[in-house]
């Protein structure tokens, strides 16, 4: 079978390597959609430096069960799934405590392991998620940022996953998300569809916001001619959002979150960060505001995340932008280099 290897920063080969036999507790997939992010950018630039090389990239992923092992119970072939790419070591305090996703030795398909960037991938049964029988496939490949999405809201209040419970602490609230990009149009939209009073996103990208109106966000504002002070007052009021997320992890936007938020409230920080941003940790002090990361998610963010799109509450078409086979791998990042705008989510297409 063919398998994309990333040798280094820019550089992109296809290997033949023997088609996987799935162990006991394995499942072997056949790989149908792969989607690219922000993160797998990073590593093309070289710029992510968790990563080593060579690497295997592919942790936004969709396929059909080929074939089982023979301890594997809840799967047959043909099944649609999608893969929790974590690799955890169960023993570290966080793994022990049910805080799986930010082991203390954690390793991601893709980035400190290998990835689903081939043709088959033989994997833990117990990192497959079965996709709905009439959910597309590319869809199914988005479930992952869509999970992100989730989790991220979650973390409201210091919160548990959504799916343990975390929604109340969405339901009938105000919700400002910076960063109109794929992650805060997923974020938008998750709130949206978990019971957000209103919801505001905003960009300086005229496409972005565009795309983010397509997918229902009430209220769109671009950050680069209007005021956001004054827009968060005229939409949510004198009393302001109730939770701000960070999409963009950039200087500009964590000021704004800090800026604008009303004092005593939660900022996500969702957005991953290049560089160090500088903080307004006075403001922060003075404001009683709490700068709350957020990692990945865990299973309950995913099933949550499924139940989201496969009752509309999220709607995945419009954030699918382009399409690349799996031997135009190289082709496909270059277009996003190219394209850094309007390139929302590019899908690799195995038809194997």
């Amino acid at each position: 079978m063919k398998q994309q290897v990333m040798t280094a920063p820019g550089a992109i080969e296809f290997r033949d390597v023997p088609v996987p036999e799935p162990g006991p507790g394995e499942v072997r997939v056949r790989m149908k959609r792969i989607g690219v992010c922000g993160s797998d950018i990073h590593v093309w630039h070289g710029k992510h430096a968790l990563t080593p090389y060579p690497v295997v990239q592919g942790h936004e992923v969709s396929g059909l069960v080929e074939k089982v092992g023979r301890a594997v119970r809840g799967f047959k072939a043909g099944d649609p799934v999608t893969i929790q790419p974590q690799v955890t070591c169960g023993t570290c305090y966080p793994c022990r405590h049910g805080d799986y996703h930010i082991c203390d030795s954690l390793k991601v398909m893709g980035f400190q392991t290998t990835g689903a960037g081939s043709e088959f991938f033989a994997v833990e049964a117990s990192k497959l998620l079965k996709l709905p029988p009439r959910m597309d496939l590319e869809h199914g490949a988005m479930i992952e940022p869509a999970a992100v999405a989730v989790h991220a809201l979650g973390r409201a209040g210091g919160g548990a996953a959504v799916g343990n419970g975390g929604a109340s602490g969405i339901k009938g609230k105000n919700i400002l998300v910076l960063g109109a990009g794929p992650i805060g149009n997923l974020v938008a939209q998750a709130a949206r569809g978990l019971g957000a009073a209103r919801v505001m996103i905003t960009d300086v990208s005229e496409f972005r916001l565009a795309k983010a109106r397509e997918c229902g966000i009430e209220r769109c504002v671009n950050v680069g001619s209007v005021d956001l002070a004054a827009a968060v007052k005229e939409y949510f009021g004198e009393d302001k959002a109730d939770l701000v997320l960070e999409c963009v992890g950039s200087p500009a936007t964590i000021s704004q979150a800090v800026a604008v938020a009303r004092k005593g409230t939660d900022i996500i920080v969702v957005g991953v960060f290049g560089d160090k941003p500088v903080v307004d940790m006075g403001t922060v002090q003075d404001r009683e505001l709490r700068l709350i990361g957020t990692l990945m998610y865990r299973e309950p963010d995913w099933k949550k995340a499924i139940e989201l799109v496969e009752s509309g509450r999220i709607r995945l078409a419009p954030l699918i932008t382009d399409h690349y086979a799996f031997a135009d791998y190289r082709k496909a990042y270059e277009f996003i280099d190219a394209n850094r705008e309007k390139a929302m989510k590019v899908m690799i297409v195995l038809e194997a």
